[in-house]
Order: structure tokens, then C-alpha cells, then sequence
């Protein structure tokens, strides 16, 4: 999760060395309270989860959380487009009885779409796979060279399997900017109702021409749903 109040370095210039070291701890700091608030929410995410449930994982990388949705019994499907992570995935999870791994995109319409990576993937890509991403403008990617994957109208995945089961208990979403324009469609087509709680990591800092609509988005959701059922301060 980026707090919208974040502000990339570029903009927030340290004068000394020593406010430079106290801004780092002090971010670090955030990253690792926001890291542990995540882990709790899972937890009881977890807690309540049954067979029978279905919960979905988009971007699920190389499947930490995965792994926790799966333990629980539920079914699990996960989306991640990356063909790295997607390996890692396979190896972890591909002779899973519960687990259905889909290599591919989510967002809004179907087809294909321009995978970009970070510019220093190639060194770490264990490390940077979880930062790719389908959408241009990011900062660290290199906007250059992309990989072409496939894109699922997540929408209407979403509305079919509502149909075979009355309602989704779980959605995590950590597609690297994104999720802004899929929740703003899922919200305009009320499917959120549908959805016993969902949890999203935002890239506000990493967008910054997207700032505005994640304000506005996180507005209107706020308003409509307790954070207990759409939470958009993951990690």
C-alpha cells in the first residue's frame, strides 16, 4: 500500500545528511508497521475462510500469500502475468488440487496487453518480478521493452463465478497500478457487493498523473464499504 500522502523522494529533498538517514528510518518504519497490519488482516482473512470459498489472488507473484489462502481449504484461483513469477508459481503450487493458476493479466476487457518490467530485473529477478507491470508511466520500469500476455475482462470473470456460487468470499489485488481503473469499473457495475472482502495494494506514488482519481476512488469506497470488507491500505 502507498499512503496517499506519500511523497516520492524527488519531491520531499532531505537537507542534510543526518534528516536524509531519519527519512529512510522513518520509512522504513511505515513500511514495516503497514507490512505487519497486513499479515494480521490475512490472518483473520484466513481464519474465516472454509472449503467450499473461493478466493482469489491477482498478481500473486510467486505465491506468499497463496500459499496462506490455500491452507485454509478454500479454492484458490491465481492470476499473475509475469513469466517468471508465473515459473515460480508452478513450482510452488502446479499438482495443487485447489489451487487453479492462470497465467495471465486481470483488468478491464480482454485480450492482450504490454507487460513491462523494472529496469533492474534482469539482476534480481526474484526480487523485481513484483513489479511488473501492464501499465505505462510507472517509475523504475522500463517502458522500452515489454512481453505480450494474455488480458482477462476480470469484470466478467469476476460476474461468472458469482453465478455458479452466489458470491466470492475473497479478492486480493496487487497488480501494480492496475488495480485504480479495475475497481473504479468493479464499483460502477456494483460487483463489490458481491465480494465478502477485498484488499488492495495502491501505487499512488508510483503513478503520480493518477493521484487525483485514487483520491477520489478511495473516497467513494470508503464511503460505501467499512474497511473490514474493502481494505485499500494493503501492505
Amino acid at each position: 500500500m502507498t499512503e496517499a500522502n506519500d511523497l516520492p523522494e524527488s519531491e520531499a529533498q532531505p537537507k542534510s545528511a543526518a534528516e536524509k538517514r531519519a527519512q529512510t528510518m522513518i520509512r522504513r518504519q511505515k513500511r514495516n508497521l503497514r507490512k505487519a497490519t497486513a499479515e494480521g488482516f490475512l490472518a483473520g482473512v484466513a481464519a474465516m475462510l472454509r472449503p467450499g470459498d473461493l478466493a482469489i489472488d491477482c498478481g500473486a507473484n510467486v505465491g506468499v500469500v497463496t500459499a496462506v489462502l490455500a491452507a485454509t481449504g478454500a479454492d484458490v484461483v491465481c492470476f499473475e502475468p509475469d513469466p517468471y513469477a508465473f515459473g515460480e508459481l508452478t513450482k510452488a503450487f502446479g499438482d495443487h488440487p485447489r489451487v487453479d493458476l492462470v497465467n495471465a493479466a486481470v483488468g478491464v476487457g480482454a485480450g492482450t496487453v504490454r507487460l513491462m518490467r523494472a529496469a533492474n530485473f534482469e539482476d534480481n529477478p526474484a526480487s523485481a518480478s513484483v513489479k511488473s507491470t501492464i501499465l505505462d508511466g510507472g517509475r523504475s520500469i522500463d517502458g522500452s521493452q515489454g512481453i505480450e500476455v494474455p488480458l482477462i475482462d476480470f469484470p466478467a470473470w469476476l460476474a461468472a463465478r458469482v453465478a455458479e456460487r452466489g458470491q466470492v468470499a475473497f479478492i486480493k489485488l496487487d497488480i501494480e497500478g492496475a488495480e485504480l481503473a479495475l475497481l473504479e469499473e468493479l464499483d460502477r457495475r456494483d460487483q463489490l457487493k458481491d465480494v465478502r472482502c477485498l484488499v488492495a495494494e495502491t501505487h499512488e506514488r508510483k503513478f503520480r498523473d493518477l493521484r487525483e482519481r485514487y483520491r477520489d476512488l478511495r473516497a467513494t469506497l470508503g464511503k460505501k464499504y467499512p474497511k473490514s470488507r474493502v481494505n485499500l491500505d494493503w501492505i
